[in-house]
């Protein structure tokens, strides 16, 4: 197969990514705040990993009736409880909210509402239940738990500032760097916006965004960085929209291939799933913009030097 049919947006595409670089500034600039404001304002919907509580996964025998679980489980009083279900109709996802007490005492009342629960659904729910995963988190796990997800998504950022700086030169490690942060800063933004429930399987969605969006932005430097060896009379906005348009059709397929398997998998994955598709969904698009309209442009800004990068 010719590599014609699958390049759709030729090298020669010629579109002025560089001459609309303040209006993308802008763009960014506005979602950033927004992301700051919906955060501060809303708050994020931590799941059971961040807050601790209860978590079952049942199968019942026929279709599940949601409303009978809901109304056994709200009998118990133990506060908050989510009921719906994931998969086929016949399994159902139970989050009960963490129970009140601090240290040992906070994790005996854990216990006793998950017995509690179980005994109840044995007792009043008519046919066979099948308990699939049970997890009771604390309020102390549950926090090392979330400074464990902050921890991971900073050291990455870290880690790719070392890479990028190593790689090509200071120029680029900003640029590269301001992307990953703006990326990261709107996918958190959405969730407060949104306020899906943000687990630790969105703090995974954000890494692997993290290293996806790198590569977009390494894929355009690498064309940057020899284009900049080959034209070294070339006006550096031209150069650069040059090297824009030579990646831009494989940085768009890359991004729609694997938008067709989230897709997919954000549809028929079920709530278990649904956090960790979204937000790779929404930093996928996120992070081909940023590594087009954000990364390669700041390059003006910081007005990488020709002599560098040879």
């Amino acid at each position: 197969m010719s590599l014609a049919l699958v390049q759709f947006i030729p090298h020669a595409a010629g579109i002025p990514f560089i001459k609309g670089r303040i209006a993308a500034f802008i763009l960014s600039t506005v979602l950033i705040l927004g992301s700051f404001v919906a955060y501060f304002a809303n708050g994020l919907n931590y799941g059971i990993d961040f807050t601790g509580g209860i978590s079952i996964e049942i199968q019942t025998e026929d279709v599940s009736d949601l409303a009978l679980i809901r109304e056994i489980a709200g009998g118990l009083e133990l506060g908050d409880v989510q009921v719906q279900n994931f998969g086929a109709e016949d399994e159902v996802l139970i989050r009960v909210q963490a129970q009140e007490g601090e240290g040992l005492a906070a994790e005996e009342a854990q216990q006793a509402a998950n017995l509690r629960l179980q005994e109840a659904l044995n007792e009043n729910y008519p046919g066979a239940i099948e308990y699939r995963s049970i997890e009771v988190l604390g309020a102390k796990v549950s926090g090392e738990l979330q400074r464990a997800g902050a921890i991971a998504v900073g050291v990455a950022l870290v880690l790719m500032l070392i890479y990028i700086w190593f790689r090509f030169e200071w120029q680029y490690s900003v640029g590269a760097i301001i992307a990953l942060v703006h990326d990261v800063i709107l996918t958190i933004g959405m969730f407060a916006i949104t306020q899906l429930e943000f687990n630790l399987s969105t703090i995974a969605a954000i890494l692997t965004i993290v290293g996806y969006s790198m590569n977009d932005t390494v894929v355009v430097y690498d064309r940057i960085r020899e284009n900049i060896r080959k034209f070294r009379k070339m006006d550096l906005g031209d150069l650069l929209n040059l090297s824009i348009n030579d990646t831009l059709s494989r940085t768009i397929l890359t991004s729609l291939t694997t938008l067709v398997a989230l897709f997919a998998l954000w549809a028929i994955g079920g709530p278990a799933l649904e956090g960790f598709a979204f937000a790779m969904i929404w930093g996928i698009a996120v992070g081909t913009y940023s590594s087009i309209f954000v990364a390669a442009p700041l390059l003006m800004v910081t007005n990488v030097a020709r002599e560098s990068s040879e």
